[in-house]
């Protein structure tokens, strides 16, 4: 599916749509993941961490899920006019009231959804997720080659959400059911609370740079921008997001065992990244023949901002699975802490980087903050929840390893063969080999088969 959605992306980039329409869909797409992080208040994750018959307060979370969600869309249905001409894109008022009907959907959704999770369903979750994959890319591809813009994304999907609701109801038959008891209220708003601040500051940081860049780069930088920030994110979405539908929960049965924790951190930690350094190295020494030879020539600057925006993609993946583990743990106020010193510090380099550099210095910025502060800033929280340092050098060795000597391939091969497509498919074949290789070493532990005689501190 992520494979499809790539796909989607060159077809709509080539044949239908321009960096203007990119622009506008960009902005529309970052504040519906914003008003995501926060609209069903986190109190959707107590079906899946909390102990006990979740059909018991189930109710009452899809009351507070539904409230808050149409609450939210209300208010933005009010300022989107405000909020598309301070983000310099007037003319999105009405993809944001469209495509922010999401919210809504996604609200109603939260409780099914939250069932597949807690029985590790993904089977089932994998049926609704390809309904609504094809839904949402019919809709959007028909919409966008009978001229409809930027608005095509929006009806794609909402069209997408109520494929996704419909099968969330047949997979969980009984969840969809609406109550309230007021202690079970107060308590859930405890637990979420904390945990919706969290996801909310995590989205800001992750879509900042989008509101900076549209509000001082204009429509059509952005439009590059976001092209390139969806590049950056392939393997986010190809592997982080899988692992993540399961990360949350794996962790939670594992926390009130320290030493399981941290091995299990350990492994799979050492899983994604092993899996994401080198489709992170291909397309950042390769960022311009890759866009040139997918997308076409007329979106070649989008490829100077890649390299940079390659790195914080590996940057993300990590942070991600400690931001799950921390959860499980119960460490929500050094979430919220972390989180807000990311954006606190983000917001002013973008801007001043935006300003001086364009999107390479957004790129860079978002990098210089992310590996200079934020990762060390991680590593501590997750060292005071058991894990210390030498479990995160243990699964990034080997793979750092073989990203180095990747790039020290591609840069030699390129040289003498140039950046032809039959020279591409020989540097990559060649340089994923000599990653493989390099690799090799760290297989029984990826497979959790290597026996472990010291503890890594």
């Amino acid at each position: 599916m992520r494979l499809g959605n790539f796909a989607t992306g060159i077809v709509l980039a080539r044949f239908a749509l321009g960096p203007a329409a990119w622009g506008v869909y960009g902005l529309a797409q970052t504040v519906l993941l914003v008003l995501l992080s926060a609209n069903e208040l986190g109190v959707s994750l107590a079906i899946i961490r909390w102990e006990g018959d979740a059909r018991r307060f189930a109710p009452t979370v899809l009351s507070l899920s539904v409230l808050s969600s149409t609450a939210l869309y209300v208010a933005l249905f009010a300022v989107a006019p405000a909020v598309a001409h301070a983000l310099g894109s007037p003319d999105a008022t009405a993809v944001l009231r469209v495509m922010c009907l999401c919210v809504v959907l996604d609200g109603i959704s939260q409780v099914p959804a939250g069932f597949l999770t807690r029985e590790f369903a993904q089977g089932r979750r994998m049926v609704i997720d390809a309904a609504n994959f094809v839904i949402s890319t019919g809709v959007t591809l028909l919409l966008a080659f009978a001229g409809r813009g930027a608005m095509s994304f929006a009806w794609g999907s909402v069209a997408g959400n109520v494929a996704a609701l419909i099968g969330f109801c047949l997979a969980a038959p009984g969840t969809l059911r609406f109550g309230w008891n007021p202690d079970q209220a107060r308590a859930l708003l405890r637990f979420g609370l904390p945990l919706a601040g969290a996801s909310m500051l995590a989205l800001g940081v992750v879509n900042v740079d989008t509101l900076v860049v549209g509000a001082t780069l204009g429509k059509v930088s952005l439009g590059f921008y976001v092209l390139a920030f969806n590049i950056s994110g392939w393997p986010v979405r190809i592997i982080s997001e899988a692992a993540r539908r399961v990360s949350f929960a794996g962790f939670s049965r594992l926390a009130d065992t320290p030493r399981a924790l941290a091995q299990g951190f350990s492994r799979a930690l050492g899983v994604l990244v092993t899996g994401t350094v080198p489709l992170c190295v291909l397309l950042a020494a390769l960022a311009a023949p890759v866009v040139r030879l997918v997308y076409g020539s007329q979106w070649v600057p989008a490829a100077k901002a890649l390299p940079w925006l390659m790195a914080l993609g590996l940057i993300r993946i990590g942070c991600e699975l400690a931001y799950d583990c921390l959860v499980a743990v119960g460490r929500r106020s050094s979430l919220i802490g972390v989180q807000a010193l990311w954006l606190g510090a983000l917001f002013p380099v973008l801007l001043f980087a935006a300003r001086t550099h364009g999107i390479v210095g957004v790129s860079q910025g978002h990098v210089l903050v992310a590996g200079g502060m934020v990762v060390p800033v991680f590593v501590y929280a997750l060292r005071r929840a058991g894990i210390g340092p030498g479990w995160i050098a243990r699964a990034c060795a080997w793979p750092f390893l073989g990203g180095a000597v990747m790039t020290v391939t591609i840069m030699a091969l390129r040289d003498r063969l140039g950046e032809s497509r039959p020279a591409l498919v020989t540097i990559g074949s060649a340089a994923l080999a000599v990653y493989v290789l390099c690799v090799l070493p760290s297989r029984h532990f990826l497979r959790g088969t290597a026996p472990t005689t010291t503890t890594p501190r």
